[in-house]
Formats: C-alpha cells, structure tokens, sequence
C-alpha cells in the first residue's frame, strides 16, 4: 500500500507492508540518520518528530505515519548544530549513537517547552538513554541549548 508523509518538508510516497515499521521505512528510503537499537520501545534510539512530537519509529506502523510530517535530524540541520556545540562544550558527546535521537528530542522540548524547567527536562528526556555518559553533562547543555535565542 502506498502511504503519504512529508519527511523533512518534502513530501514522500512510500510503498509500505502493513506489517513494517516506520523505521524500518525510512532507513530504507536512505534515511539513515534513524538508528535501530534496542526494537522495543525503550531505549529512544530510533525517535524521529512525529508532527514535532518525538516518537518511537520502531513500534510505529509505518501505515500510521500516513498523512503526517515526519521529522529526521536531517530536517533540523542548523538547530542539530547548536545542540551539538552544547554537548561538545559540555563534554556530554561520547560514541554519538544516540546523538539524532537526543536531538530530536531536545528540539521539540524547545519547541514545546522553551523555558522548560530542570524536572520538565529531566521527564521529558527519560525515553532517551545514553550508554556512553553520564546525563549530568547532557543536562547542562540542553539548558544552556534551550537559552539560546540565536
């Protein structure tokens, strides 16, 4: 079946399964940015914006995603930038997998939430795990991120 989505303000059409996963879609329409991990939900790995709402790609039928705005980090270039200056200067950037979907979700925290406060930004990341650092830098610079009027 063939579904809709605009992906990074480009509209798509994708010959989808009604059993695959939006992940597993996109990767194979080249964007590889969306990692695959832990398959279950848990990890965050695979968080792509689903209408600017970060979401598991791995548990998602890629049939849901029809009509909708899917976001990759590839789609958020100049704000993945800032993001990751942050972690650079913070010392909160390890192995990098998990980098996209970290990104992703600090955007759409900073689009949701702009002054969110220490909690909001410690609930609002818990569906995204790094194996490789501690979140204490990760934390500092998300806040030093969601400062940035630039």
């Amino acid at each position: 079946m063939k579904i809709k989505v605009k992906v990074n303000q480009v509209d798509k059409v994708f010959d989808v399964q009604a059993h695959e996963y939006l992940l597993d879609v996109l990767r194979k329409n080249d964007y590889v940015s969306v990692r695959r991990a832990c398959d279950n939900t848990s990890c965050g790995v695979c968080t792509i914006l689903l209408d600017d709402k970060p979401v598991p790609s791995c548990s998602l039928l890629a049939i849901k995603a029809d009509g909708h705005h899917v976001t990759t980090v590839e789609g958020i270039q100049a704000e993945a930038e800032k993001i990751g200056h942050y972690f650079g200067q913070e010392g909160a950037d390890q192995c990098g997998y998990c980098n996209p979907s970290m990104a992703l979700t600090v955007y759409a925290l900073k689009l949701e939430n702009p002054k969110a406060t220490d909690q909001e930004i410690k609930e609002y990341l818990v569906g995204n795990l790094c194996r490789c650092t501690g979140y204490v830098a990760q934390h500092e610079a998300i806040r030093k991120y969601l400062g940035d009027q630039s």
